[in-house]
């Protein structure tokens, strides 16, 4: 049996048309960086401080307990986000809610179906799945990624969301604990 690879030239010409390219490729990198002129350490003392101001005001803000349910709420439904942990609208949230893989499910109260919000509260209450109330649909569509970002970062052709669900939390947080207090305080 032979080593074929499926071409028909000599291996011998094969080593050096690859060679040829990663040279060439390495030559085209070294002059792309040759050209912009740009020095590590004038970077790093322009950024650095102020992303170290902005850590501290964060922890500061968040070590003193101001952050509210629904700030909470975002930053854990971002995370969830993340980790391909969410289910968004009737069908996905009602098949996870179903099947008990839900850790927590946010509502919109002002969703315009009756029989929708009856079917999730009473799957809620069946499950012991903890239940939010959002207001705004709009914002719930943003905080569950249901939206297009310019380039800013600002939200753009937000969509109205009903309902979601979160199946993984991501990671561990200092929101979600705040939301677990807030669960087992409600009760």
């Amino acid at each position: 049996m032979s080593n074929w690879d499926g071409d028909w030239r000599p291996a011998q010409q094969l080593k050096k048309e690859k060679k040829t390219t990663t040279t060439l490729f390495e030559d085209r990198t070294d002059n792309l960086l040759e050209n912009q002129n740009i020095k590590m350490s004038d970077v790093e003392e322009n950024n650095a401080p102020e992303v170290a101001e902005e850590v501290e005001v964060s922890a500061d803000a968040a070590s003193k307990g101001q952050m509210s349910v629904l700030d909470a709420l975002k930053g854990v439904l971002k995370l969830s986000l993340m980790h391909d942990g969410l289910a968004r609208g009737l069908r996905e949230a009602s098949k996870a809610l179903d099947r008990r893989q839900a850790h927590m499910c946010v509502l919109n109260e002002s969703c315009e179906e009756e029989a929708y919000k009856k079917l999730v509260i009473a799957l809620c209450s069946e499950h012991k799945i903890p239940l939010i109330k959002v207001p705004d649909g709009k914002q719930l569509g943003e905080w569950a990624g249901l939206c297009v970002l310019d380039r800013e970062g600002n939200a753009r052709k937000v969509v109205n969301c009903s309902c979601v669900v979160v199946k993984d939390w991501g990671e561990e947080s200092q929101e979600r604990t705040i939301l677990l207090n807030y669960f087992q305080t409600e009760q």
